[in-house]
Protein backbone atom coordinates (compact mmCIF):
# COMPACT_ATOMS: atom_id res chain seq x y z
CA UNK A 1 0.00 0.00 0.00
CA UNK A 2 1.33 3.55 -0.75
CA UNK A 3 2.11 5.65 2.07
CA UNK A 4 1.16 9.68 1.42
CA UNK A 5 3.41 12.00 3.74
CA UNK A 6 0.95 14.09 6.17
CA UNK A 7 0.78 17.69 5.15
CA UNK A 8 1.17 20.54 7.70
CA UNK A 9 -0.27 23.69 6.64
CA UNK A 10 0.84 26.92 8.02
CA UNK A 11 0.22 30.67 7.71
CA UNK A 12 3.21 32.04 5.74
CA UNK A 13 5.01 35.04 6.77
CA UNK A 14 7.73 36.92 5.24
CA UNK A 15 8.75 38.00 8.70
CA UNK A 16 9.35 35.07 9.60
CA UNK A 17 12.04 33.81 6.91
CA UNK A 18 13.77 36.95 7.44
CA UNK A 19 17.28 37.11 9.19
CA UNK A 20 17.06 39.65 12.02
CA UNK A 21 20.18 41.62 11.01
CA UNK A 22 18.79 42.68 7.50
CA UNK A 23 17.22 46.52 7.26
CA UNK A 24 13.09 46.01 7.18
CA UNK A 25 12.85 46.73 3.30
CA UNK A 26 15.71 47.09 0.75
CA UNK A 27 16.16 50.25 -1.35
CA UNK A 28 16.11 48.38 -4.29
CA UNK A 29 13.94 45.59 -3.57
CA UNK A 30 16.25 43.06 -3.93
CA UNK A 31 16.50 39.84 -1.71
CA UNK A 32 19.44 37.75 -1.42
CA UNK A 33 18.89 34.37 -0.33
CA UNK A 34 21.87 31.98 1.08
CA UNK A 35 22.23 27.94 1.99
CA UNK A 36 24.56 25.64 2.54
CA UNK A 37 24.05 24.40 -0.99
CA UNK A 38 21.76 25.15 -4.38
CA UNK A 39 21.42 23.08 -6.91
CA UNK A 40 20.61 25.50 -9.92
CA UNK A 41 20.13 22.91 -12.72
CA UNK A 42 21.77 25.17 -14.85
CA UNK A 43 24.88 24.43 -16.70
CA UNK A 44 26.86 27.50 -16.38
CA UNK A 45 26.56 27.44 -12.25
CA UNK A 46 25.67 24.04 -11.43
CA UNK A 47 25.96 24.70 -7.79
CA UNK A 48 25.96 27.91 -5.49
CA UNK A 49 25.34 29.10 -2.12
CA UNK A 50 23.56 32.18 -2.72
CA UNK A 51 20.75 33.63 -5.17
CA UNK A 52 19.46 36.74 -5.39
CA UNK A 53 16.45 38.32 -7.13
CA UNK A 54 14.60 41.46 -7.50
CA UNK A 55 11.16 43.19 -6.70
CA UNK A 56 9.61 41.72 -9.29
CA UNK A 57 10.55 38.18 -8.71
CA UNK A 58 13.15 37.89 -11.25
CA UNK A 59 16.84 36.19 -10.63
CA UNK A 60 19.40 38.86 -11.20
CA UNK A 61 22.37 36.38 -9.76
CA UNK A 62 23.41 33.45 -8.74
CA UNK A 63 26.77 32.58 -7.21
CA UNK A 64 28.97 32.25 -4.33
CA UNK A 65 27.18 33.74 -0.98
CA UNK A 66 30.24 36.05 0.13
CA UNK A 67 30.50 37.38 -3.46
CA UNK A 68 26.98 38.47 -3.80
CA UNK A 69 26.34 39.72 -0.25
CA UNK A 70 29.34 42.20 -1.25
CA UNK A 71 27.79 42.98 -4.52
CA UNK A 72 24.06 43.54 -3.14
CA UNK A 73 24.58 45.14 -0.09
CA UNK A 74 21.48 46.68 0.00
CA UNK A 75 19.66 43.27 -0.11
CA UNK A 76 17.40 41.95 2.44
CA UNK A 77 18.85 38.87 3.38
CA UNK A 78 17.08 35.13 4.35
CA UNK A 79 19.33 32.83 5.17
CA UNK A 80 18.63 29.29 4.73
CA UNK A 81 21.30 27.80 7.22
CA UNK A 82 21.81 23.71 6.26
CA UNK A 83 19.30 23.62 3.86
CA UNK A 84 19.68 22.80 0.16
CA UNK A 85 17.42 24.75 -2.18
CA UNK A 86 16.55 23.55 -5.62
CA UNK A 87 14.53 25.01 -8.57
CA UNK A 88 11.03 24.83 -7.99
CA UNK A 89 9.35 21.65 -8.87
CA UNK A 90 7.36 20.98 -11.88
CA UNK A 91 4.85 17.97 -12.73
CA UNK A 92 4.72 17.32 -15.77
CA UNK A 93 1.48 15.42 -16.34
CA UNK A 94 -1.05 16.43 -13.95
CA UNK A 95 -4.96 17.06 -13.56
CA UNK A 96 -5.30 20.41 -11.16
CA UNK A 97 -9.24 20.68 -10.80
CA UNK A 98 -9.60 16.62 -10.73
CA UNK A 99 -7.37 17.22 -7.51
CA UNK A 100 -9.60 19.55 -5.63
CA UNK A 101 -12.49 17.44 -6.70
CA UNK A 102 -10.39 14.20 -5.21
CA UNK A 103 -9.85 16.26 -2.00
CA UNK A 104 -14.02 16.97 -1.78
CA UNK A 105 -14.61 13.15 -2.66
CA UNK A 106 -14.68 9.98 -0.66
CA UNK A 107 -11.17 8.65 -0.95
CA UNK A 108 -10.73 4.74 -1.49
CA UNK A 109 -7.31 5.00 -2.76
CA UNK A 110 -5.47 1.76 -0.98
CA UNK A 111 -9.21 -0.03 -0.21
CA UNK A 112 -8.13 -3.94 0.02
CA UNK A 113 -11.56 -4.98 -0.91
CA UNK A 114 -15.02 -3.49 -1.63
CA UNK A 115 -15.95 -4.46 2.13
CA UNK A 116 -13.60 -1.29 2.55
CA UNK A 117 -15.10 0.66 0.16
CA UNK A 118 -18.50 0.86 1.17
CA UNK A 119 -17.30 1.25 4.42
CA UNK A 120 -15.24 4.43 3.55
CA UNK A 121 -18.37 5.57 1.57
CA UNK A 122 -20.67 4.80 4.58
CA UNK A 123 -18.15 7.48 6.55
CA UNK A 124 -18.14 9.65 3.96
CA UNK A 125 -21.90 9.85 3.84
CA UNK A 126 -22.71 10.79 6.93
CA UNK A 127 -22.01 14.30 6.39
CA UNK A 128 -23.73 14.80 2.99
CA UNK A 129 -27.28 16.33 2.13
CA UNK A 130 -29.90 13.53 1.89
CA UNK A 131 -30.38 14.56 -1.56
CA UNK A 132 -26.34 14.32 -2.52
CA UNK A 133 -25.22 12.41 -4.95
CA UNK A 134 -22.04 9.70 -3.03
CA UNK A 135 -18.94 10.47 -5.40
CA UNK A 136 -15.60 8.71 -4.69
CA UNK A 137 -12.13 8.16 -6.27
CA UNK A 138 -9.25 5.70 -5.75
CA UNK A 139 -10.62 2.08 -6.42
CA UNK A 140 -8.09 -0.30 -7.56
CA UNK A 141 -9.32 -3.72 -8.19
CA UNK A 142 -6.31 -5.30 -8.49
CA UNK A 143 -5.61 -5.01 -4.66
CA UNK A 144 -8.50 -7.01 -4.05
CA UNK A 145 -8.51 -10.66 -3.32
CA UNK A 146 -10.68 -11.52 -6.22
CA UNK A 147 -8.53 -8.77 -8.60
CA UNK A 148 -12.07 -8.70 -10.71
CA UNK A 149 -14.23 -5.42 -11.61
CA UNK A 150 -17.45 -4.79 -9.45
CA UNK A 151 -20.90 -4.62 -9.61
CA UNK A 152 -24.01 -2.15 -8.77
CA UNK A 153 -24.97 -4.75 -6.45
CA UNK A 154 -21.99 -4.40 -3.86
CA UNK A 155 -22.85 -0.96 -3.89
CA UNK A 156 -27.21 -1.39 -4.12
CA UNK A 157 -26.78 -3.71 -0.79
CA UNK A 158 -25.18 -0.46 1.29
CA UNK A 159 -26.85 2.38 -0.83
CA UNK A 160 -30.30 1.53 -2.69
CA UNK A 161 -31.64 5.06 -2.76
CA UNK A 162 -28.26 7.79 -3.43
CA UNK A 163 -27.29 7.52 -6.52
CA UNK A 164 -23.05 6.47 -6.22
CA UNK A 165 -20.37 7.06 -8.89
CA UNK A 166 -16.61 5.93 -7.84
CA UNK A 167 -13.81 6.68 -10.16
CA UNK A 168 -11.23 4.24 -10.38
CA UNK A 169 -7.68 4.92 -10.11
CA UNK A 170 -6.94 5.72 -13.33
CA UNK A 171 -9.66 7.81 -13.89
CA UNK A 172 -10.34 5.25 -17.17
CA UNK A 173 -13.44 3.12 -15.66
CA UNK A 174 -16.27 4.52 -13.35
CA UNK A 175 -18.11 2.51 -11.22
CA UNK A 176 -22.11 2.95 -10.52
CA UNK A 177 -24.56 1.96 -8.26
CA UNK A 178 -28.38 1.02 -9.51
CA UNK A 179 -29.77 4.48 -8.52
CA UNK A 180 -26.76 6.63 -10.61
CA UNK A 181 -27.77 4.13 -13.57
CA UNK A 182 -31.60 4.90 -13.51
CA UNK A 183 -30.54 8.42 -13.77
CA UNK A 184 -28.99 7.51 -16.94
CA UNK A 185 -31.58 8.47 -20.49
CA UNK A 186 -30.56 6.26 -22.20
CA UNK A 187 -31.50 2.85 -21.89
CA UNK A 188 -28.45 0.34 -21.28
CA UNK A 189 -29.32 -3.43 -21.76
CA UNK A 190 -28.12 -4.68 -25.20
CA UNK A 191 -25.41 -5.13 -26.90
CA UNK A 192 -24.72 -1.77 -28.18
CA UNK A 193 -21.08 0.64 -27.45
CA UNK A 194 -20.62 3.88 -26.88
CA UNK A 195 -17.53 5.18 -29.05
CA UNK A 196 -14.06 4.85 -27.15
CA UNK A 197 -15.64 3.18 -24.51
CA UNK A 198 -17.75 -0.11 -23.12
CA UNK A 199 -20.19 -0.35 -20.88
CA UNK A 200 -19.60 -3.69 -19.26
CA UNK A 201 -22.25 -5.79 -19.07
CA UNK A 202 -23.55 -9.70 -18.12
CA UNK A 203 -26.33 -11.43 -20.09
CA UNK A 204 -27.12 -8.38 -21.57
CA UNK A 205 -27.89 -5.86 -18.57
CA UNK A 206 -25.10 -3.43 -17.04
CA UNK A 207 -23.12 -4.83 -14.22
CA UNK A 208 -22.24 -1.12 -13.35
CA UNK A 209 -18.89 -0.21 -14.62
CA UNK A 210 -18.35 2.06 -17.32
CA UNK A 211 -15.04 2.05 -19.21
CA UNK A 212 -13.25 4.90 -20.82
CA UNK A 213 -15.38 7.16 -22.89
CA UNK A 214 -18.50 5.49 -21.83
CA UNK A 215 -18.33 6.79 -18.20
CA UNK A 216 -19.91 10.11 -19.92
CA UNK A 217 -23.13 8.40 -19.98
CA UNK A 218 -23.02 8.50 -16.01
CA UNK A 219 -21.14 11.72 -15.16
CA UNK A 220 -23.73 13.68 -17.76
CA UNK A 221 -26.76 12.39 -15.48
CA UNK A 222 -24.62 13.59 -12.25
CA UNK A 223 -25.71 17.19 -10.73
CA UNK A 224 -22.86 19.71 -11.38
CA UNK A 225 -21.45 20.81 -8.29
CA UNK A 226 -21.77 24.87 -7.76
CA UNK A 227 -19.22 27.52 -7.96
CA UNK A 228 -18.87 27.78 -4.17
CA UNK A 229 -17.64 24.31 -4.47
CA UNK A 230 -15.46 24.28 -7.28
CA UNK A 231 -13.86 27.50 -5.57
CA UNK A 232 -13.03 25.55 -2.56
CA UNK A 233 -12.06 22.35 -4.26
CA UNK A 234 -9.43 24.43 -6.59
CA UNK A 235 -8.22 26.46 -3.16
CA UNK A 236 -7.63 22.72 -1.53
CA UNK A 237 -5.83 21.74 -4.28
CA UNK A 238 -3.58 24.56 -4.66
CA UNK A 239 -2.69 24.37 -0.93
CA UNK A 240 -2.00 20.86 -1.37
CA UNK A 241 0.89 20.98 -4.29
CA UNK A 242 2.13 23.92 -2.48
CA UNK A 243 3.00 22.07 0.24
CA UNK A 244 4.48 19.58 -1.57
CA UNK A 245 7.43 21.82 -3.16
CA UNK A 246 5.50 22.53 -7.02
CA UNK A 247 6.04 25.31 -8.40
CA UNK A 248 4.58 24.30 -11.65
CA UNK A 249 2.08 21.99 -13.26
CA UNK A 250 1.15 21.22 -16.85
CA UNK A 251 -2.20 20.66 -16.53
CA UNK A 252 -3.25 17.68 -19.15
CA UNK A 253 -6.55 18.46 -20.28
CA UNK A 254 -7.95 21.47 -19.42
CA UNK A 255 -11.57 21.91 -19.61
CA UNK A 256 -13.64 25.15 -20.49
CA UNK A 257 -15.07 25.45 -17.17
CA UNK A 258 -11.64 24.16 -15.14
CA UNK A 259 -9.72 26.98 -17.55
CA UNK A 260 -11.96 29.56 -16.35
CA UNK A 261 -11.75 28.59 -12.84
CA UNK A 262 -8.19 29.09 -13.10
CA UNK A 263 -8.43 32.49 -14.84
CA UNK A 264 -10.45 34.03 -12.10
CA UNK A 265 -8.25 32.53 -9.35
CA UNK A 266 -5.37 34.39 -11.96
CA UNK A 267 -7.39 37.16 -11.94
CA UNK A 268 -7.40 37.75 -7.85
CA UNK A 269 -3.71 36.70 -7.44
CA UNK A 270 -4.58 33.44 -5.94
CA UNK A 271 -3.31 31.30 -8.49
CA UNK A 272 -0.03 30.17 -6.24
CA UNK A 273 1.37 27.62 -8.93
CA UNK A 274 2.52 28.27 -12.05
CA UNK A 275 0.21 26.38 -14.64
CA UNK A 276 0.80 25.58 -18.36
CA UNK A 277 -2.80 24.01 -19.04
CA UNK A 278 -3.03 21.95 -22.58
CA UNK A 279 -6.94 22.15 -23.65
CA UNK A 280 -8.83 19.15 -23.19
CA UNK A 281 -9.34 16.59 -26.39
CA UNK A 282 -11.71 17.18 -28.39
CA UNK A 283 -12.46 19.04 -31.67
CA UNK A 284 -14.15 22.19 -30.22
CA UNK A 285 -11.40 23.02 -27.35
CA UNK A 286 -8.95 22.82 -30.90
CA UNK A 287 -10.77 25.19 -32.36
CA UNK A 288 -11.74 27.39 -29.48
CA UNK A 289 -7.11 27.88 -29.27
CA UNK A 290 -6.85 28.01 -33.23
CA UNK A 291 -9.64 31.17 -32.90
CA UNK A 292 -8.22 33.03 -29.63
CA UNK A 293 -4.53 32.61 -30.17
CA UNK A 294 -1.98 31.50 -27.56
CA UNK A 295 -2.91 32.65 -23.96
CA UNK A 296 -0.41 34.06 -21.47
CA UNK A 297 -2.07 35.90 -18.01
CA UNK A 298 -0.61 39.25 -17.37
CA UNK A 299 0.89 37.46 -13.98
CA UNK A 300 2.69 34.56 -15.61
CA UNK A 301 1.11 32.12 -13.79
CA UNK A 302 -1.39 30.91 -16.34
CA UNK A 303 -0.29 29.70 -20.41
CA UNK A 304 -2.32 27.68 -22.80
CA UNK A 305 -0.46 26.85 -26.26
CA UNK A 306 -0.63 23.27 -26.78
CA UNK A 307 -3.63 20.87 -27.25
CA UNK A 308 -3.61 17.26 -24.99
CA UNK A 309 -5.16 14.06 -27.20
CA UNK A 310 -5.99 10.53 -25.84
CA UNK A 311 -5.56 7.38 -28.65
CA UNK A 312 -6.05 4.52 -25.56
CA UNK A 313 -7.27 3.58 -22.14
CA UNK A 314 -5.23 2.26 -19.51
CA UNK A 315 -3.15 -0.88 -18.80
CA UNK A 316 -5.10 -1.44 -15.25
CA UNK A 317 -8.76 -1.22 -16.74
CA UNK A 318 -7.18 -3.20 -19.66
CA UNK A 319 -8.04 -0.49 -21.93
CA UNK A 320 -4.74 0.05 -23.13
CA UNK A 321 -4.43 -0.97 -26.94
CA UNK A 322 -1.77 -3.61 -27.31
CA UNK A 323 -0.63 -5.17 -30.04
CA UNK A 324 -1.06 -8.62 -29.21
CA UNK A 325 -3.62 -10.00 -26.25
CA UNK A 326 -3.29 -9.13 -22.91
CA UNK A 327 -1.85 -12.19 -21.36
CA UNK A 328 -4.45 -12.40 -19.01
CA UNK A 329 -7.51 -11.75 -20.73
CA UNK A 330 -7.03 -13.78 -24.54
CA UNK A 331 -9.33 -12.09 -27.08
CA UNK A 332 -8.63 -8.36 -25.60
CA UNK A 333 -6.52 -5.92 -26.91
CA UNK A 334 -7.60 -3.00 -25.18
CA UNK A 335 -9.56 -0.15 -26.84
CA UNK A 336 -9.16 3.01 -28.89
CA UNK A 337 -10.58 5.95 -27.72
CA UNK A 338 -10.63 8.00 -30.64
CA UNK A 339 -10.61 6.11 -34.06
CA UNK A 340 -7.04 6.59 -36.52
CA UNK A 341 -8.95 8.97 -38.90
CA UNK A 342 -10.29 10.92 -36.62
CA UNK A 343 -7.21 11.12 -33.97
CA UNK A 344 -4.64 12.32 -37.55
CA UNK A 345 -7.02 14.72 -37.92
CA UNK A 346 -7.26 16.59 -34.32
CA UNK A 347 -3.47 16.37 -34.71
CA UNK A 348 -3.59 17.78 -38.24
CA UNK A 349 -5.72 20.88 -37.06
CA UNK A 350 -3.29 21.66 -33.95
CA UNK A 351 -0.58 21.74 -36.05
CA UNK A 352 -2.27 24.27 -38.40
CA UNK A 353 -2.98 26.69 -35.45
CA UNK A 354 0.86 26.29 -34.09
CA UNK A 355 -0.20 24.12 -31.40
CA UNK A 356 2.21 21.73 -29.21
CA UNK A 357 0.04 18.25 -29.27
CA UNK A 358 0.61 16.45 -26.71
CA UNK A 359 -1.39 12.59 -26.84
CA UNK A 360 -2.06 9.87 -24.43
CA UNK A 361 -0.70 6.55 -25.01
CA UNK A 362 -0.20 3.66 -23.07
CA UNK A 363 -0.13 0.70 -24.96
CA UNK A 364 2.58 -0.32 -27.36
CA UNK A 365 -0.13 -0.23 -29.96
CA UNK A 366 -1.27 2.89 -28.69
CA UNK A 367 2.23 4.16 -28.86
CA UNK A 368 2.71 2.72 -32.11
CA UNK A 369 -0.05 4.88 -33.46
CA UNK A 370 0.93 8.12 -32.38
CA UNK A 371 3.87 7.63 -33.43
CA UNK A 372 3.19 6.84 -37.01
CA UNK A 373 0.42 9.84 -37.18
CA UNK A 374 3.06 12.34 -35.62
CA UNK A 375 5.82 11.17 -38.31
CA UNK A 376 2.92 11.38 -41.37
CA UNK A 377 1.91 15.03 -40.08
CA UNK A 378 5.04 16.24 -39.64
CA UNK A 379 6.65 15.12 -42.56
CA UNK A 380 9.55 17.16 -43.30
CA UNK A 381 8.89 19.14 -40.62
CA UNK A 382 9.79 16.62 -37.89
CA UNK A 383 13.26 17.91 -37.58
CA UNK A 384 12.09 21.65 -36.29
CA UNK A 385 11.75 22.65 -32.70
CA UNK A 386 8.18 21.50 -32.44
CA UNK A 387 8.39 19.45 -29.20
CA UNK A 388 5.60 17.39 -29.23
CA UNK A 389 4.74 14.93 -26.25
CA UNK A 390 3.32 11.44 -25.96
CA UNK A 391 1.90 11.42 -22.49
CA UNK A 392 2.42 8.37 -20.79
CA UNK A 393 4.82 6.51 -23.92
CA UNK A 394 4.06 3.48 -20.85
CA UNK A 395 4.34 0.18 -23.02
CA UNK A 396 6.48 0.37 -25.92
CA UNK A 397 7.28 -2.15 -28.27
CA UNK A 398 11.30 -1.81 -28.22
CA UNK A 399 12.37 -0.75 -31.50
CA UNK A 400 9.59 1.86 -30.88
CA UNK A 401 11.80 3.96 -28.02
CA UNK A 402 14.25 5.17 -30.78
CA UNK A 403 11.80 6.73 -33.22
CA UNK A 404 11.27 9.35 -30.61
CA UNK A 405 14.19 10.88 -31.01
CA UNK A 406 13.80 11.14 -35.21
CA UNK A 407 10.68 12.99 -34.81
CA UNK A 408 12.19 14.83 -31.71
CA UNK A 409 9.48 14.30 -29.36
CA UNK A 410 9.25 14.56 -25.56
CA UNK A 411 8.35 11.39 -23.61
CA UNK A 412 6.53 12.58 -20.71
CA UNK A 413 6.58 10.06 -18.27
CA UNK A 414 5.04 9.44 -14.62
CA UNK A 415 7.62 7.45 -12.23
CA UNK A 416 5.18 6.18 -9.59
CA UNK A 417 3.26 4.72 -12.35
CA UNK A 418 5.52 1.68 -12.47
CA UNK A 419 5.81 1.32 -8.91
CA UNK A 420 1.83 1.55 -8.63
CA UNK A 421 1.55 -1.02 -11.27
CA UNK A 422 4.45 -3.44 -10.96
CA UNK A 423 2.28 -6.16 -8.62
CA UNK A 424 -0.04 -6.85 -11.76
CA UNK A 425 1.67 -5.14 -14.54
CA UNK A 426 3.40 -8.64 -15.74
CA UNK A 427 0.30 -10.25 -15.59
CA UNK A 428 -1.30 -7.86 -17.99
CA UNK A 429 1.47 -7.83 -20.80
CA UNK A 430 3.64 -11.12 -19.79
CA UNK A 431 7.63 -11.17 -19.20
CA UNK A 432 8.27 -10.49 -23.38
CA UNK A 433 6.51 -6.93 -23.17
CA UNK A 434 8.12 -5.44 -20.00
CA UNK A 435 11.10 -4.92 -22.24
CA UNK A 436 9.52 -1.92 -22.93
CA UNK A 437 7.70 -1.19 -20.08
CA UNK A 438 7.92 2.09 -17.73
CA UNK A 439 11.40 1.98 -19.89
CA UNK A 440 12.79 5.31 -18.41
CA UNK A 441 16.40 4.47 -18.83
CA UNK A 442 15.65 3.09 -22.46
CA UNK A 443 14.86 6.80 -23.60
CA UNK A 444 17.60 8.34 -22.00
CA UNK A 445 20.30 6.16 -23.64
CA UNK A 446 18.05 6.40 -27.15
CA UNK A 447 18.70 10.39 -26.59
CA UNK A 448 14.97 10.93 -25.73
CA UNK A 449 14.16 14.47 -23.65
CA UNK A 450 12.23 13.36 -20.60
CA UNK A 451 9.78 15.34 -18.55
CA UNK A 452 8.61 14.06 -14.92
CA UNK A 453 5.58 14.15 -13.27
CA UNK A 454 2.97 12.12 -11.90
CA UNK A 455 -0.91 12.25 -13.29
CA UNK A 456 -2.20 13.28 -10.23
CA UNK A 457 -5.00 12.73 -8.97
CA UNK A 458 -4.17 9.28 -10.64
CA UNK A 459 -1.14 8.87 -8.14
CA UNK A 460 -0.22 10.97 -4.89
CA UNK A 461 0.94 14.70 -6.24
CA UNK A 462 4.38 14.54 -4.07
CA UNK A 463 7.01 14.98 -6.26
CA UNK A 464 9.34 12.90 -3.84
CA UNK A 465 7.20 10.20 -4.24
CA UNK A 466 8.18 10.24 -8.03
CA UNK A 467 11.91 10.93 -7.20
CA UNK A 468 12.29 7.56 -5.32
CA UNK A 469 10.06 5.84 -7.47
CA UNK A 470 12.42 6.92 -10.38
CA UNK A 471 15.61 6.42 -8.73
CA UNK A 472 15.12 3.21 -6.46
CA UNK A 473 11.90 1.49 -9.07
CA UNK A 474 10.75 0.73 -5.13
CA UNK A 475 7.78 1.24 -3.03
CA UNK A 476 7.76 3.64 -0.29
CA UNK A 477 8.65 0.42 1.56
CA UNK A 478 12.08 -0.56 -0.34
CA UNK A 479 10.22 -3.11 -2.37
CA UNK A 480 11.10 -5.46 -4.20
CA UNK A 481 14.66 -6.14 -2.91
CA UNK A 482 16.78 -4.20 -5.64
CA UNK A 483 13.85 -2.74 -7.44
CA UNK A 484 11.02 -4.00 -10.01
CA UNK A 485 12.91 -3.81 -13.54
CA UNK A 486 16.21 -1.92 -11.90
CA UNK A 487 17.94 -1.60 -15.54
CA UNK A 488 15.34 1.33 -16.32
CA UNK A 489 16.49 3.41 -12.73
CA UNK A 490 17.55 7.07 -13.70
CA UNK A 491 20.00 8.60 -11.75
CA UNK A 492 18.84 11.46 -8.67
CA UNK A 493 20.29 14.01 -10.94
CA UNK A 494 18.64 12.84 -14.17
CA UNK A 495 15.59 12.63 -11.94
CA UNK A 496 15.61 16.05 -10.79
CA UNK A 497 16.10 17.07 -13.85
CA UNK A 498 13.40 15.58 -15.54
CA UNK A 499 10.59 17.56 -12.51
CA UNK A 500 12.47 20.43 -13.12
CA UNK A 501 14.63 21.89 -16.03
CA UNK A 502 13.05 19.19 -18.32
CA UNK A 503 9.51 19.67 -17.57
CA UNK A 504 10.32 23.17 -18.47
CA UNK A 505 11.69 22.55 -21.63
CA UNK A 506 8.72 20.46 -22.77
CA UNK A 507 6.35 23.09 -22.43
CA UNK A 508 8.40 25.67 -24.12
CA UNK A 509 9.14 27.39 -20.81
CA UNK A 510 12.69 26.96 -20.32
CA UNK A 511 13.67 31.03 -20.54
CA UNK A 512 11.68 31.11 -17.55
CA UNK A 513 11.22 28.50 -15.09
CA UNK A 514 13.32 24.87 -14.36
CA UNK A 515 16.50 26.62 -13.40
CA UNK A 516 18.11 29.03 -11.21
CA UNK A 517 19.82 31.52 -13.44
CA UNK A 518 19.65 35.31 -14.48
CA UNK A 519 16.87 36.33 -15.82
CA UNK A 520 14.34 33.74 -14.78
CA UNK A 521 11.75 33.70 -12.34
CA UNK A 522 12.92 33.04 -8.85
CA UNK A 523 10.70 30.29 -8.28
CA UNK A 524 12.52 27.46 -5.52
CA UNK A 525 12.24 25.09 -3.06
CA UNK A 526 13.74 25.01 0.89
CA UNK A 527 14.67 21.46 1.39
CA UNK A 528 15.85 20.03 4.82
CA UNK A 529 18.70 17.69 3.03
CA UNK A 530 20.45 17.54 -0.13
CA UNK A 531 18.46 15.07 -2.76
CA UNK A 532 21.53 14.25 -4.88
CA UNK A 533 23.35 13.32 -1.63
CA UNK A 534 20.65 11.51 0.66
CA UNK A 535 20.36 7.75 0.33
CA UNK A 536 18.40 6.47 -2.50
CA UNK A 537 15.28 5.02 -0.34
CA UNK A 538 15.17 7.91 1.29
CA UNK A 539 14.41 10.38 -0.88
CA UNK A 540 10.60 10.51 0.06
CA UNK A 541 11.38 11.67 3.35
CA UNK A 542 13.07 15.20 2.44
CA UNK A 543 11.25 17.85 3.86
CA UNK A 544 9.64 20.75 2.14
CA UNK A 545 10.60 23.85 5.07
CA UNK A 546 9.20 25.98 2.33
CA UNK A 547 8.22 26.85 -1.46
CA UNK A 548 8.60 29.97 -3.36
CA UNK A 549 7.01 31.27 -6.22
CA UNK A 550 8.37 34.69 -8.04
CA UNK A 551 10.18 35.00 -4.95
CA UNK A 552 7.65 35.11 -2.96
CA UNK A 553 6.76 32.38 -0.27
CA UNK A 554 3.45 30.16 -1.08
CA UNK A 555 3.80 27.87 1.51
CA UNK A 556 5.99 27.06 4.33
CA UNK A 557 6.41 24.39 7.01
CA UNK A 558 5.71 24.27 10.24
CA UNK A 559 9.47 25.13 11.58
CA UNK A 560 9.75 28.14 10.50
CA UNK A 561 13.37 29.12 8.90
CA UNK A 562 14.33 31.86 11.73
CA UNK A 563 15.11 28.73 14.21
CA UNK A 564 17.77 28.20 11.92
CA UNK A 565 19.12 31.65 11.78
Amino acid sequence: MRRIHPVVLAPVSMGILLALSAPAVAADGERLLTAARIHTSDATTPVATAIVWDAEGRLVAVGDAAALAARHPGAERIDAGDATVIPGLIDAHAHLVGLGHALMQADLVGARSTGEVVERLQAFARDLPAEAWLMGRGWDQNLWPETAFPTAAVLDAAFPDRPVVLERIDGHATWANSAAMRAIERDLAGDWQPDGGLVLRKDGKPTGVFVDMAANLVYAAAPEPDAQWQEQAFARALEHVASLGLTGVHDMGSSDDGFSLMRRFADRGALSVRVQAYASRGAGAIAAVCRDGAYRHPSGRLDMRGVKLMIDGALGSRGAALIEDYSDDPGNRGLLVQDEAGFEAAVRSAQNCGLQVATHAIGDRGNRIVLDTYARVLGERAGIDHRWRVEHAQVMAPGDIGRFAGLRLVASMQPTHATSDMGWAGDRLGEARLAGAYAWRSFVEAGVPLALGSDFPVEFADPRLGLLAAVTRQDVHGQPPGGWLPGQALTAAEALHGFTAGAAWAAFDEDRVGRLAPGLRADFVILDRDPLAVPSGELDALQVRSTWVDGKPVYEAKTPLQARL
